[in-house]
C-alpha cells in the first residue's frame, strides 16, 4: 500500500468516526456532508486499487 492510499483510507475512517459522532449529537442533517466525504474517499480508494 502506497502512502497516498494509506492517507486516503485514514481520512475516510476519520470522517466516518466524526460523522457518526456528529449524527449522534446534532442529527443527520448537520452531519450529512461528513458521511458523504467519507463515501467519496472510499470510492476513490476502491478506484485506485482497481487501477
Amino acid at each position: 500500500m502506497k502512502l497516498l492510499d494509506a492517507l486516503i483510507l485514514s481520512l475516510a475512517a476519520f470522517f466516518v468516526i466524526i460523522g457518526i459522532y456528529e449524527i449522534m449529537t446534532v442529527g443527520v442533517g448537520q452531519a450529512y456532508w461528513l458521511v458523504m466525504v467519507a463515501m467519496i474517499l472510499f470510492f476513490i480508494q476502491v478506484y485506485r486499487k482497481k487501477k
